[in-house]
């Protein structure tokens, strides 16, 4: 396949960039295209995987056919057979009259599961069975149906990884995964990240109807040499928030440094965070919470030590000015009984696992601004669980 047939390629779907492992990538999606194989899309969060699965599908023989995308972590446990296979009428509670899933609708056309990890086990039994043999049922139904779907999967997890902790069957990541696609970090592309900004920049500059803004060299060398944990979604951010905020649309490293994190700075390893996981994600989330329990200890701690050094002190009324009241600083007996009761509930550590996860999950979401996502992957935890908890805990 020759470069320009790839550039046609970039063009028709808004792909910028020309580095080689891109470009293969868009090679393999395009070869593949031409049969019905099952293709796994992998990568990063933020890299641009749900291209592919388009690709795929226009240069098929599908391509008159539907396109369905489905999110398998955004659809509730108790509901994705349903949307996946169908239901009859009362089937379960508020299975209200019948209805076709994907599978059915879809028929002669592509299916895009994005983020397929998440799909609970028995679902999966039920994915691998329409993959080998083009049959299903629907939920609450006998009659066997049978459809011809293209599926493309998309997920960010290390499946291998996953399989060995027991969250994803191995027989279904082999058939998912005739052929993989592997889409790189935005790291990997360094020499595409000045055209990126460039073109978000022009973009937000068309949107907001101000000047593009424009990165001077050594701005532009601390845009490659940044680590880029969020990819090519994170750099978009970046490129919008200075486009607004910033008056001067000549842009220094010095300004530029105000909105990078600056634990992501190249270092030649992945950056540190407090919710950062290593090795196994679905080990390490017993950790985690040890990690915050001990870390409230040490709050705790150091508040009694400030509270018995003021309680061993003298206390000393002062009259802070003429017709002001004293103000006492005294031992926690001294103190009103509300006040006293808060510091009691401070010193209240989490005796449980929920507590300590249920803060482990607090935090995250608060350094990641409420990003469910982004909080997911820190964790080390499947984004179906954490909607989940979140629900459970009240967050």
């Amino acid at each position: 396949m020759n470069e320009k047939e790839i550039q046609a390629v970039k063009q028709r779907f808004g792909i910028i960039g020309t580095n080689s492992q891109l470009n293969r990538a868009i090679e393999v999606a395009l070869q593949v295209a031409k049969t019905d194989l099952s293709v796994l899309v992998t990568g990063e969060s933020g890299v641009g995987k749900e291209f592919f699965p388009q690709i795929i599908h226009t240069f098929s023989t599908r391509k008159h056919g539907p396109y369905f995308a489905i999110n398998c972590g955004a659809i509730p446990e108790g509901t994705i057979d349903s949307e996946l296979f169908g239901h009859e009428k009362g089937a379960y509670t508020d299975a209200k009259s019948d209805r076709k899933g994907y599978f059915e609708i879809a028929n002669g056309g592509t299916l895009f599961l994005d983020e397929v990890g998440e799909l609970p086990l028995q679902t999966q039994v039920r994915l691998l069975r329409v993959l080998e043999t083009g049959e299903f049922i629907r939920m609450g139904a006998s009659q066997v149906q049978k459809t011809s779907v293209r599926v493309v999967a998309a997920t960010n997890l290390d499946m291998r990884q996953a399989i060995r902790s027991g969250r994803f069957r191995e027989d279904l990541y082999y058939r998912l995964s005739a052929v993989e696609i592997r889409v790189p970090a935005l790291r990997e592309r360094k020499e595409d990240i000045p055209l990126l900004f460039r073109k978000f920049a022009l973009d937000f500059s068309e949107k907001y109807r101000m000047p593009a803004v424009r990165l001077n060299e050594e701005a532009n060398q601390l845009l490659r040499s940044y680590y880029w944990n969020g990819n090519i979604r994170q750099l978009k951010n970046v490129a919008e928030r200075i486009s607004i905020i910033e008056t001067n649309h000549d842009i220094t490293a010095e300004t530029l440094r105000r909105y990078l994190p600056q634990n992501e700075m190249e270092t030649g390893l992945q950056p540190a965070s407090t919710f950062q996981t290593t090795g196994d994600p679905y080990l390490n989330e017993r950790e985690l919470l040890y990690k915050v329990l001990f870390d409230m200890r040490k709050d705790i701690t150091d508040l009694k030590q400030q509270m018995a050094q003021q309680s061993a002190q003298p206390v000393q009324p002062q009259v802070v000015g003429v017709g002001t009241p004293m103000v006492k600083v005294g031992a926690p007996g001294d103190m009103p009984n509300e006040e006293f009761q808060q510091v009691e509930e401070v010193r209240d550590e989490p005796d449980s696992i929920a507590d300590m996860e249920r803060e482990t999950i607090r935090r995250a979401l608060e350094h990641y601004h409420g990003n469910r996502k982004a909080t997911a992957q820190a964790i080390g935890m499947g984004e179906r669980t954490l909607y989940r908890k979140i629900k459970e805990y009240g967050l």
